[in-house]
C-alpha cells in the first residue's frame, strides 16, 4: 500500500500536530484529533481503475474498507486486522420507496458487516492502528454495537478488550455478541455519556487504548461507507445521503469522505447529508434549528438504543460535515422509527431501530418539503435486524399503536384450526 499518502494527527481546534502512532485520545487542549494527509496526486481516472481492480479480487478476500487505501492511513497489508468487512449492498425496495415517497431511494445495508453493524469499518482501522502502536489492551464505552465490534476485532488481533455499557440499557443481541467474543464487560448504572466519561478518566490511569468514535482512526474507517456507496453508483452522487445520528461519528466520517473525494476529483458535486436523530435524543437537531449557535446536551430517551446519546462526542466534526455538504438535521418520533422499521423489515431487508431512523427521517423530510420526491437518496441502515430482537417481539405483540403488527397466531394441534389460521393469514386478518 505504498501509494497511500503519509498521515498525521491534528487537533481540530488549535491545529497542533501529533505523530501518526501517538496513542493519546485528544489534544493537550482537550479537543478531538483528526487524521490529515499529504495532498493526493493520483489522477481520478487512476484511482477509479485501482478501486475497480480491487473489486475484481475473489469474493470474500478483499476488504471493502482497505480497498480504498489511498484515503486511509498507510499500513502494510500483513499488519491489517480484517475479517474482511464492508462490501455491503445497495438495496432497492419498491415497498420502502413508496412508503417514504422517494422513488429513487437505495438502502446501504451496513448491517451486513461481520458483526452486524457499520462499526466494523472503523474498527478494522482502529484495531490495526492499536496493534501497530503497541497497545496492550483496548476499550470502549458503548450502547452495544461498538462493544460487539470491538470484541470481535480485538479477539481477531489477540488483544484484551474491556467494554463499559449502561446497565440494563443494551439490546440483548449486542450484549450477547460482546460476551461471546470474549470482551470483559462492565455495566455502569448510568447512561452512555457517563460511561464514556468514566472510560476516558480510567484510560488516563490504566493506558487503555480507546476505540470509540473519539478515536480519529475509527472515523477514517467509517469514511468508506460513503466511498463504497459512491463507487457503487459509478461516482454519480445522489442528492442526499441519510443516516441516523447519535454520537455523530458517522456524520463526521461521511462529511470528511465527501470533502476528500471532491478534492481528489472523484466527485463533480457533493451529496447533501441528512442526519436524523430520535426526538428523545436530539441535541444536534435542536442546535441545527438554531443555526448551531450553541451546543446542547439532553437526557436521552428513545427505543433506538444505538442513538440513545445525549452529549455527542463528535459534535464539532459533525457541524462541519453538515455545513460543508449543505445538509440538514431533523428529529423523528419513536412511533415514526418503529413504523419505518416495520416497513423495512416487512420488505425482507430488516434493520435495527436506529437504522430505521434514517428511513423515517427521509420520509419526514419528503413530507416537510426538505427533500423533493424526485431527488435521489441513499439511506444508511447501520445495524442488522437481529441486533435488537426484543423490540421486534414487543412491537408485533404488545405495542397497541402498531400499524403494521404481525402477531403470531396460536392454535390447537388439529387440522381444522390450522386451516382456519392459514386462511386468516392469507387474508391478512
Amino acid at each position: 500500500m505504498s501509494s497511500t499518502p503519509n498521515c498525521w494527527q491534528v487537533c481540530e481546534a488549535c491545529g497542533l500536530r501529533y505523530a501518526e502512532l501517538d496513542r493519546r485520545d485528544s489534544c493537550q487542549c482537550g479537543s478531538l484529533l483528526e487524521i490529515a494527509y499529504d495532498d493526493l496526486t493520483i489522477p481520478p481516472a487512476e484511482l477509479r481503475r485501482r478501486f475497480d481492480e480491487r473489486c475484481a479480487a475473489p469474493p470474500g478476500t478483499q476488504s471493502g474498507v482497505w480497498r480504498y487505501a489511498e484515503f486511509l492511513p498507510p499500513v502494510e497489508t500483513e499488519a491489517i486486522v480484517s475479517f474482511p468487512e464492508g462490501n455491503t449492498p445497495l438495496v432497492a425496495s419498491r415497498a420502502v420507496s413508496e412508503w417514504v415517497g422517494c422513488a429513487a431511494l437505495r438502502l446501504k445495508h451496513e448491517g451486513l458487516n461481520p458483526s452486524g453493524s457499520f462499526k466494523d469499518r472503523g474498527m478494522t482501522v482502529a484495531i490495526t492502528q492499536a496493534r501497530r502502536m503497541g497497545a496492550t489492551a483496548v476499550a470502549c464505552a458503548s450502547t452495544g454495537n461498538t462493544a460487539a465490534s470491538l470484541a470481535a476485532y480485538a479477539a481477531l488481533a489477540g488483544l484484551p478488550a474491556v467494554v463499559i455499557v449502561p446497565a440494563g440499557r443494551v439490546a440483548l443481541g449486542k450484549l450477547t455478541q460482546t460476551v461471546a467474543f470474549g470482551a470483559r464487560t462492565i455495566a455502569v448504572k448510568g447512561d452512555f455519556d457517563a460511561c464514556l466519561t468514566l472510560l476516558q478518566q480510567a484510560a488516563k490511569r490504566t493506558g487503555l487504548y480507546i476505540v470509540n468514535s473519539v478515536n480519529p482512526y475509527r472515523v477514517e474507517g467509517q469514511k468508506t461507507i460513503a466511498i463504497e456507496l459512491l463507487h457503487q453508483l459509478g461516482w454519480n452522487p445522489p442528492d442526499w445521503i441519510v443516516l441516523p445520528a447519535g454520537n455523530l461519528g458517522n456524520t463526521a466520517a461521511l462529511g470528511k469522505a465527501i470533502a476528500e473525494l471532491h478534492r481528489a476529483g472523484l466527485l463533480a458535486s457533493k451529496p447533501r447529508i441528512l442526519a436524523v436523530q430520535a426526538a428523545g435524543a436530539a441535541p444536534f437537531a435542536k442546535a441545527f434549528a438554531e443555526g448551531f449557535a450553541r451546543r446542547y446536551a439532553v437526557h436521552p430517551d428513545t427505543v433506538a438504543t444505538a442513538i440513545r446519546i445525549g452529549q455527542p462526542a463528535s459534535w464539532d466534526r459533525a457541524v462541519r460535515a453538515i455545513l460543508g455538504s449543505g445538509g440538514a438535521v431533523i428529529a423523528v418520533e419513536d412511533s415514526e422509527i418503529l413504523e419505518a422499521k416495520a416497513v423495512v423489515d416487512g420488505a425482507g431487508i430488516g434493520c435495527e431501530p436506529a437504522s430505521a431512523a434514517a428511513v423515517a427521517g427521509l420520509r419526514r423530510a419528503v413530507l416537510d418539503g426538505l427533500v423533493k420526491p424526485s431527488e435521489r437518496a441513499v439511506a444508511v441502515l447501520t445495524g442488522h435486524v437481529l441486533k435488537d430482537p426484543e423490540i421486534v417481539a414487543w412491537y408485533h405483540t404488545e405495542f397497541e399503536a402498531a400499524p403494521r403488527r404481525n402477531a403470531m397466531i396460536e392454535v390447537q394441534p388439529v387440522l381444522d384450526a390450522v386451516l382456519k389460521a392459514i386462511d386468516r393469514a392469507i387474508q391478512g386478518a
